[in-house]
């Protein structure tokens, strides 16, 4: 028998559900209309948005919540389709700067609207539903 939880449980099996449906349709439809997971727009995201067009690597694994070993992947996969480069940093030998190419900026621009869509749509659905 399934138990009926409530309170405090409930509120963060509810967050958990909501996450994953809005997680699955953004991976979905950023993969099919710009060829990108949600992990790979969301560094390029963070990068774009302070309009710095870099970032360390630590920082941004921090930014995006994923693992060292995640985020590695990740680069190096936009890497190869030149939506990001890799440099040392001078200061610090052992750090190393993500930077947002032309291309990638590009990239972000067209997936960008799927995004927030896709977002104003999930919320908007959750909304009604509570409402």
């Amino acid at each position: 028998m399934i138990e009926v939880t409530s309170g405090l449980v409930g509120e963060w099996r509810e967050l958990a559900s909501r996450f994953a449906t809005v997680s699955c349709r953004l991976d979905k439809a950023l993969h099919d209309g710009h060829g990108l997971g949600m992990s790979d727009f969301e560094i390029l995201d963070r990068l774009a948005e302070d309009g710095k067009d870099s970032a360390r690597m630590h920082d941004l694994g921090e930014a995006v919540h994923l693992s060292q070993s995640a985020l590695s992947r990740a680069v190096s996969r936009l890497d190869r389709e030149g939506l990001v480069s890799r440099s040392m940093c001078d200061d610090d030998r052992r750090g190393v700067f993500v930077c947002l190419t032309d291309l990638g900026r590009e990239r972000w621009r067209d997936a960008r609207a799927t995004h927030r869509a896709v977002l104003e749509e999930s919320f908007a659905t959750f909304q009604a539903s509570v409402g």
